[in-house]
Formats: C-alpha cells, sequence, structure tokens
C-alpha cells in the first residue's frame, strides 16, 4: 500500500461527508424536514481523521473560495458523483429536466450567497473551476464542474487533458556540477524571498556564449526540487500565436499551477528572431503567467512589466569536466589521464554531453583514447550543423605544396591551437582577461592557391571539425541580424572548439567605413562585434581572401597569424602535378616539368587533372599528356583566357 493510500481514503470519506451536509441544505429548500446534527459531526471527524488537509479545502485555499463559492464547487460535483443529487436539484427547481444545477438554485439554497460569486472575475469562472452552459439568462443556465477539477477532489492526480499534448512532466535526478549547484540554490532563494507577491518574477536561465544548454533543464529541476514543486516543460513551438489559444493556455496551466503545485519550464532557446507571431506569444505568456516560470534562453530578453531574474548558465568548469570524465569513464580512467586532460582543454562539454560521449567512445570498439576523442567530436556537433557546413578534411602536409616559410606559420597554428589550455590556464595568460586568447588567422592569396586545403590539413592535424561558413546566411541587410547570426555561429562553436572558415572574408570584413549614416554606423558595429567574438572564441577562425588590401588594417592587426599564399611558381606548378593524381589512377607518360610551365593556380590544377582523368576514362586508356591537353584547353575557356604555345609547347608529339 502505497504512503497516499491512507490520505485518498480519508479524503473520500471527507468528501462524502460534506456532499452529505450540502444534500441536508437542498433537502431543507425543497421543504423536506430539518437536517440533524449528524452530518456536521460527521464532517468534522472526517476533518480531524486526515493526515494532510482535504482536496476540498486546498482548492478552497489556494483559489481563495468563499464558503459559498465552495459550496457551489461542491454541488456540482455532488451532480457528477452521486446520482441522488441530479433528482435532487430537479426536484428542488421543480423540472424534471433541470438536473444540472443552476446559480439560481445555489443563491437560493445554499448558505451565505452573494452575487459576485457569479462575476466573470470570481474564482470559479476565471479560473475556469466550473463551466457555464448555455441557458436563457445567466441564473438559470446550467453548471458543470471541470473535470480536471472533479479528479482533483476526489483525490486523483492526473493533467487536463487539454495540457497534454503541450505540456509534459520533466523528472530525474538534477546532476549538476558545484558552481551549478550553487546557482540553483541562489535561484531557489531568490524565489522564497519573493513568495507571497501577486506573480513571482521570471527566471531566465542564458546559456550564452559557451554556456551549458543542456544543464538549464537540469538548473530548473534542481531550483524546483529545493522549493518542494514538480516541474513541466512547454516547448517554444508548442505556445499557440493565435490570441485566443493563448489566452485559454495561460488561464488553464495557472490553475494546474495551483493544483498540482508545479513551475513551468519553457525551452525558448531555440526562438527563431524572425517569427514576430511567436515573439509575441512568448513575451506574452512570459508577462501575463503568474505562476513560477524558469525560461531556457540563449540571451538575456527585457521584460516590458513583470520582474526578470536573469542568470547564466556556464558550462562546468575545467575541473568540473575532468570529474566528470573521471566519474564517467570509471576504472578505465587511470590509463586515460593524460587523454582526459586533452579533451577538456579542447571541449567545453556538460555533464550530459560527457557522459554520451563516455559511452559512445566505450562502444566504438577502436582504440579507447582515439576512440573517446571522435565521440567529443561528434557531441559537440548537433548545434553548430545546421548553421555551417561541415568539410571533412582529405588533404594533409604531403598534399599541400607551399613555401617552407608559409608551412612553418601553418605548423606554429597547430601548436597554438594544440597547447592553449597550458599557456593560458596553467601559465596564467587567461588570468589577465580573454581578450587576445582567441587563434584567428587570415590566409590571403589569390583564388585555387591552396587556402581551403590548408585549412582541411590543419583540421586533419588537430583532429577536430571543420566548418565551413556560408556568408549568405550570415550576412543581412537588416540592421543588427548579421551580429544575431555571428553570435550563433560562435557559441554552437564553442562546445567542440572546432575550426571555423569563413571563405571570401573581405565580404563581411571590409575596411570599415567613415560614419556618414546609420547604416555605417552598424556596419561598423558588426564588424567590431566580430573582433569580439574571434579575440574570445576558444578554437582556431580562419578568413580566407582574395584581397587581402580590403580588409581593414585594424582587424589585421589583431590577428594572431596571416599566411600569404603566393601564385605558385613554375618549381611549385611541377611539385603540384606530381601530386595530383591519386595513386589507383592509372598514367601514362605525364611529364610534370612541362605541364609545370602551364600557369594556373592549383585549384586549377587539379580542375584539369579530374577533366582528364574522366576523359582517359572514356577512351579505356591510363591519362596521357594528350588528355591533359585537351582538359587545359576547356579550362582555359572557362578562364577566359588564351593558351599559349610556350605553355604546352612539347606535350604532345
Amino acid at each position: 500500500m502505497s504512503s497516499e493510500t491512507p490520505w485518498r481514503e480519508a479524503n473520500q470519506r471527507h468528501l462524502l461527508a460534506a456532499l452529505a451536509v450540502l444534500r441536508g441544505a437542498l433537502d431543507r429548500h425543497a421543504g423536506g424536514p430539518e437536517p440533524g446534527p449528524e452530518p456536521a459531526k460527521a464532517l468534522e471527524e472526517a476533518a480531524a481523521a486526515m493526515p494532510a488537509p482535504p482536496a476540498l479545502e486546498v482548492v478552497s485555499e489556494r483559489f481563495g473560495l468563499s464558503p459559498f463559492e465552495r459550496d457551489v464547487l461542491l454541488l456540482c460535483a455532488g451532480v457528477e458523483l452521486d446520482s441522488g443529487f441530479a433528482a435532487r436539484c430537479a426536484a428542488t427547481q421543480g423540472d424534471g429536466n433541470r438536473r444540472q444545477p443552476t446559480f439560481s438554485l445555489a443563491l437560493a439554497a445554499l448558505p451565505e450567497p452573494h452575487w459576485s460569486a457569479l462575476t466573470p472575475r470570481a474564482p470559479l469562472r476565471h479560473w475556469r473551476l466550473i463551466e457555464v452552459g448555455s441557458g436563457e439568462s445567466l441564473t438559470a443556465s446550467p453548471l458543470r464542474i471541470d473535470e480536471r477539477v472533479l479528479h482533483f477532489l476526489a483525490g486523483v492526480e492526473t493533467v487536463d487533458d487539454r495540457l497534454s499534448g503541450l505540456i509534459k512532466p520533466l523528472a530525474g535526478g538534477a546532476e549538476l556540477v558545484p558552481s551549478q549547484q550553487d546557482l540553483a540554490h541562489r535561484i531557489a532563494a531568490a524565489w522564497s524571498e519573493a513568495a507571497g507577491r501577486s506573480a513571482l518574477p521570471v527566471v531566465q536561465l542564458c546559456s550564452g556564449n559557451g554556456g551549458d544548454a543542456a544543464g538549464q533543464r537540469a538548473i530548473a529541476l534542481a531550483v524546483c526540487a529545493h522549493l518542494g514543486l514538480s516541474l513541466h516543460e512547454l516547448p517554444v513551438a508548442a505556445v499557440p500565436a493565435a490570441p485566443a489559444e493563448l489566452e485559454g493556455l495561460i488561464r488553464i496551466w495557472e490553475r494546474e499551477s495551483v493544483l498540482s503545485g508545479s513551475a513551468l519550464f519553457l525551452d525558448a532557446a531555440d526562438l527563431d528572431p524572425g517569427d514576430a507571431a511567436r515573439e509575441g506569444a512568448v513575451a506574452r505568456l512570459t508577462e501575463e503567467l503568474r505562476g513560477p516560470l524558469l525560461v531556457a534562453l540563449r540571451e538575456r530578453r527585457p521584460a516590458r512589466q513583470r520582474a526578470v531574474l536573469p542568470f547564466d548558465v556556464p558550462g562546468p568548469t575545467a575541473g568540473e569536466q575532468r570529474v566528470l570524465w573521471l566519474a564517467a569513464l570509471g576504472p578505465a580512467a587511470a590509463e586515460l589521464n593524460g587523454q582526459v586532460d586533452a579533451m577538456v582543454s579542447q571541449f567545453n562539454l556538460g555533464a550530459v554531453a560527457i557522459r554520451s560521449a563516455a559511452a559512445q567512445g566505450a562502444g566504438l570498439g577502436a582504440e579507447t583514447g582515439s576512440a573517446l576523442w571522435d565521440a567529443c567530436r561528434s557531441q559537440s556537433r548537433p548545434r553548430l550543423e545546421s548553421l555551417a557546413q561541415r568539410i571533412e578534411p582529405a588533404a594533409g602536409w604531403h598534399d599541400l605544396v607551399l613555401p617552407e616559410p608559409q608551412r612553418q606559420i601553418l605548423r606554429e597554428v597547430a601548436v597554438h591551437v594544440r597547447h592553449r589550455r597550458t599557456v593560458h590556464e596553467d601559465w596564467g595568460f587567461a588570468g589577465r582577461g580573454s581578450r587576445g586568447l582567441g587563434i584567428g588567422a587570415l590566409f590571403a592569396g589569390p583564388s585555387g592557391t591552396g587556402k581551403t586545403m590548408a585549412a582541411e590539413v590543419l583540421a586533419g592535424e588537430l583532429r577536430l571539425d571543420l566548418y565551413r561558413i556560408d556568408l549568405s546566411s550570415v550576412v543581412s541587410k537588416y540592421i543588427g541580424e548579421t551580429e544575431k547570426n555571428l553570435r550563433k555561429v560562435f557559441d554552437a562553436a564553442e562546445e567542440g572548439g572546432a575550426v571555423l572558415l569563413f571563405d571570401e572574408a573581405d565580404a563581411l570584413f571590409g575596411k570599415r567605413s567613415e560614419v556618414r549614416d546609420s547604416h555605417d554606423r552598424y556596419a561598423n558595429i558588426e564588424v567590431s562585434y566580430l573582433l569580439q567574438r574571434m579575440e574570445s572564441y576558444r578554437g582556431l577562425a580562419i578568413l580566407t581572401t582574395n584581397l587581402k588590401d580590403a580588409l581593414d588594417t585594424a582587424f589585421l592587426r589583431r590577428l594572431r597569424f596571416i599566411v600569404h599564399f603566393p601564385f605558385p611558381d613554375a618549381a611549385h606548378r611541377a611539385e603540384i602535378w606530381r601530386r595530383i593524381f591519386p595513386r589507383q589512377t592509372p598514367t601514362e607518360g605525364l611529364d610534370a616539368e612541362k605541364l609545370g610551365r602551364l600557369s594556373v593556380a592549383g585549384g586549377n590544377i587539379r580542375n584539369i587533372a579530374l577533366a582528364a582523368a574522366f576523359l582517359a576514362a572514356d577512351d579505356g586508356a591510363p591519362v596521357r599528356m594528350a588528355h591533359l591537353l585537351r582538359a587545359a584547353r576547356g579550362e582555359f575557356v572557362k578562364l577566359e583566357r588564351p593558351l599559349s604555345d610556350a605553355e604546352i609547347r612539347g606535350w604532345v608529339g
């Protein structure tokens, strides 16, 4: 027998005793005998035997019902629970067809009647405890108790059927790191201090820059556990945009919150700023809903009237992440101590993601350390996948043909990324502020000189994901939208420290203009915002440009690395030709020195090699100089350049 069973049985006895008292009042009004003291005495005994307050008194107290309003509610419940009540209602009203109670009957038969109980703002109708049917007048309209309220009076725990498709209960242990536990305590204390006001302040849980989105839900659970509340979640997509539907949701949930002692968790972290109707609905919901409300957001949102308590939800610190990893790995942690340090240095994962990565890595069946690293990359991808294109690195150092000074700078970039935790954290540079700690690199040079390939090489060397940022989805003509889009990209990338590749960066990061109008001013703000985010981004951000001179000099000063990709000379072009064909490709009689005389960049060389391979495959022969000559002529037509005799002399005998 559950611990709730004694209360349910006692509550049922109390409800039946209360109905017996009400039945006596109806009989007296119908001209029957005056009820004796037995029903009232039985009700007193039932109330005294309750291990906790009965449901009827809970409803009366929480919704502020007067004794008359409580009796009206009980009268409606009696018709549903006792068939004799319907007959008494009909007899009392002198009409066999009027078996439902009415306000007219209640005003005439029940003690301490008052007309204000009928008004829409009074508790019975405001909280929709009863429903008023259609009739010739308000007092003659049939009354019916709401099903959810009836179940509550009977001691049956349920959720309003109108909410079941929108709101779901959240449960489970809130596993928080110490810094997040402290945050949950502070939020609970703030709500406790505000208890008794007309409306609790809305708690905003903001994941922001590098915060822990998964931790928002866990913190909300912990806050409710501190305060003895249950928690239900409403996804932002389920918030109705139609005003009438939204009003109904607010009213029904407020009643549900009171009945069940619940707080609402509104997950608005993925709210689309461009969806004006949904934005307005969420704003109205947070302003008008009076129950305890926690909202998960990316960034803080201002409120018009209702008090707001914004809290940033940081991810676990490096030390807390290490503890989480050791707990998740169990006995295997002793052998992976160095690997754990490397993962903590590179990835900024929350508790849920760390446990998932540990389980995923253990199930890959490969070398444990390598599998865990790949599992971390996988865990950090979801938020960025919808914002940028992931490129699988296919090139290695052998494929990259560059002068040695440029290759050396690229190796230094990899060194800075690999050892940034040692320098920033262990050696104290981060203690002087985050400004200038981001690793930004500019790859400048003509098209096709290997800038994107170099980014692939670095990502492959560091075993990190490489994402190309689609500028068409970032740059917006609307003021402020470009910064929002950039913020989304950087915030999503923080978790895994991915390599971000901004191709043709001069389109976005051009020279800051003199301020002639508001658009110039906001364009400069966009560039300044980008500079700030690049300086604080914990990963590697690479910008490529064909026109280095188009970039703002102040911008260039704040980049840690600048790599110039020169147009390849004949010797470098010949080396590219030697490496351009995969080992599986059949070739015959290719002369790299002669091919190197062709004055094109590496990207064009690849196009020519690929086209020649298709021509050779169609001939059923290995790739020969004749195939390359036909492919080169086609490529030069695309380039709108003449193909000189000197460039192709000696290609075909």
